[in-house]
C-alpha cells in the first residue's frame, strides 16, 4: 500500500477542547483505527503543517481512540515536540493524504500547503446542504463550503462520498462551476460498535428518541410542537420525547420550548451528553427513531436504529432511502398531521404499522466499514 497520512486537526483540536465526538468525528476515528498500523498523523497550526514520525503518530492516534486523563498534556507533549523541530521543506511526495472531515479546506493557504508538500488529496465529501440549504446553516457557511468544495474538486486526487446523494450534489455543484469531477467512489458509513443496553429501561413507559445536534435543519421544532399536542390530547398516556444531542446554532425557538414550555416539562428529557452505552440503551427499548430532518447527506441515526432493531420514522430523502430502501417509514418533514399519525400509531408497541417495519428491519443489511475501506483502497488502487 502507499505511503498513508491523515489530517486529524479537527480531530485533536476538538478533543483538547474536551467536544464530544460527532458523526464527522466519529467518521475520522474510523479512519484512524483502519490505517492505525502504517498510517502517520497530520496536523496543522497555522502557516506549518506537522507530520508526526511513526511512533509519536500511533502515540496521538491511540490518544484519540481512547483517551487517557491526561491527554490534554499527552497532545501538548507529541505535538509541540513537532512544532518545535519544525521543517518547512517537510514533503510528503506522492503519498496519500486523507482529509475526512472538510478541515481547513477554507483556509486561504490550504491549496499552497498541499502543492508545497506533493501529497496526493483524498477528501471524504459528507454533504453540500450549506449550499444546497443555506437557510438551514450559520451565517457565511454558503460561502465557506463553496470555497471547500471548489477546493476539492481542483485538488483532490480522489474523493469518497458517503452517499450516492452527496456525490450527486458534488456533480451538480462542479457542473454548475464548469469543473470536472475527480475520480470518486460512494462508501456507505458504518455504525459505530456500541456495549450491549442493559436490560433495564431508561423511561417508564413508551418513549421515542431523535439524535441529533439541535439545529434548524433538524427539526426538532415540529417534534416539540407535535408533543405539546400529544400532552393535550393524551394527558398522562402521552409517550415521553428523548432528545439526545448538544445544542448548536440558531435554536432558540427550540431551546424556548425545551426550557420553559410547562406542558413538555415531564414528558420530553434532554440529553446533550449522552455516552455511547447510555445512547444503546436509549434506542434499544425506544417505540422508534425520529428522524424528521429537511435535509441529509447520509443520516448514521437511523443506520444505528435499524442495526439496532429499532424502527424508524423518517424524512423521505435521497440518502435515507439509499441507506435502508422502504424499511423505514417516511413522512414529509412538513407533513406534521402525518408525523401525528404515525407517532400514535407506532404508540402502540403492538401497532399494525410498528409490527409491519419490525419485520421489514429483518432484511436490514447495514453498511460495515469493511465495505467501506474495499472501496476506498480500491480507489487508492486506481489511483496507482
Amino acid at each position: 500500500m502507499s505511503e498513508v497520512f491523515i489530517d486529524v486537526t479537527r480531530l485533536v483540536g476538538r478533543l483538547m477542547k474536551g467536544r464530544l465526538p460527532t458523526g464527522v468525528d466519529r467518521v475520522s476515528l474510523a479512519y484512524v483505527r483502519h490505517f492505525f498500523d502504517h498510517a502517520q498523523a497530520v496536523v496543522r497550526l497555522g502557516a506549518r503543517t506537522l507530520v508526526l514520525p511513526r511512533q509519536a503518530s500511533r502515540a496521538l492516534f491511540r490518544q484519540l481512540l481512547a483517551p487517557s486523563p491526561d491527554v490534554n498534556r499527552i497532545m501538548l507533549w507529541l505535538v509541540g515536540r513537532e512544532y518545535l523541530k519544525f521543517q518547512r521543506g517537510h514533503r510528503l511526495q506522492g503519498a496519500f493524504l486523507f482529509n475526512t472531515g472538510h478541515s481547513g479546506l477554507e483556509q486561504p493557504g490550504y491549496p499552497e500547503q498541499l502543492r508545497r508538500q506533493g501529497v496526493r488529496p483524498l477528501f471524504l465529501v459528507h454533504d453540500l446542504i450549506p449550499i444546497s440549504h443555506p437557510e438551514y446553516c450559520r451565517a457565511g457557511e454558503l460561502a465557506r463550503h463553496e470555497i471547500r468544495m471548489n477546493n476539492v474538486l481542483r485538488l483532490a486526487q480522489g474523493v469518497i462520498a458517503n452517499s450516492q446523494a452527496t456525490l450527486d450534489a458534488l456533480k451538480d455543484f462542479a457542473r454548475k462551476t464548469d469543473q470536472p469531477t475527480p475520480p470518486a467512489v460512494v462508501a456507505l458509513l458504518a455504525a459505530p460498535v456500541f456495549a450491549a443496553p442493559s436490560p433495564v429501561r431508561p423511561v417508564a413507559g413508551p418513549y421515542f428518541v431523535i439524535v441529533s445536534t439541535i439545529e434548524p435543519r433538524k427539526n426538532h421544532w415540529l417534534l416539540l410542537q407535535l408533543w405539546r399536542r400529544l400532552v393535550e390530547q393524551m394527558g398522562a398516556n402521552a409517550p415521553k420525547l428523548v432528545v439526545i444531542g448538544q445544542r448548536g446554532w440558531e435554536c432558540e425557538n427550540v431551546v424556548d420550548l425545551l426550557e420553559r414550555c410547562e406542558l413538555l416539562r415531564d414528558v420530553v428529557t434532554e440529553l446533550p451528553a449522552c455516552s455511547d452505552a447510555d445512547l444503546s440503551t436509549y434506542l434499544h427499548h425506544a417505540q422508534a427513531l425520529l428522524f424528521p430532518s429537511f435535509a441529509e447527506g447520509y443520516g448514521m441515526p437511523l443506520v444505528e436504529a435499524l442495526s439496532h432493531g429499532v424502527p424508524v420514522i423518517a424524512s423521505d430523502l435521497p440518502a435515507f432511502r439509499e441507506i435502508a430502501g422502504d424499511i423505514p417509514d417516511y413522512r414529509d418533514p412538513l407533513d406534521a398531521l402525518g408525523w401525528m399519525a404515525c407517532i400514535e400509531a407506532y404508540t402502540r408497541t403492538d401497532s399494525a404499522e410498528r409490527t409491519a417495519q419490525l419485520n421489514r428491519i429483518a432484511r436490514f443489511v447495514p453498511p460495515t466499514w469493511s465495505a467501506h475501506f474495499q472501496l476506498v483502497e480500491g480507489l487508492m488502487e486506481r489511483l496507482g
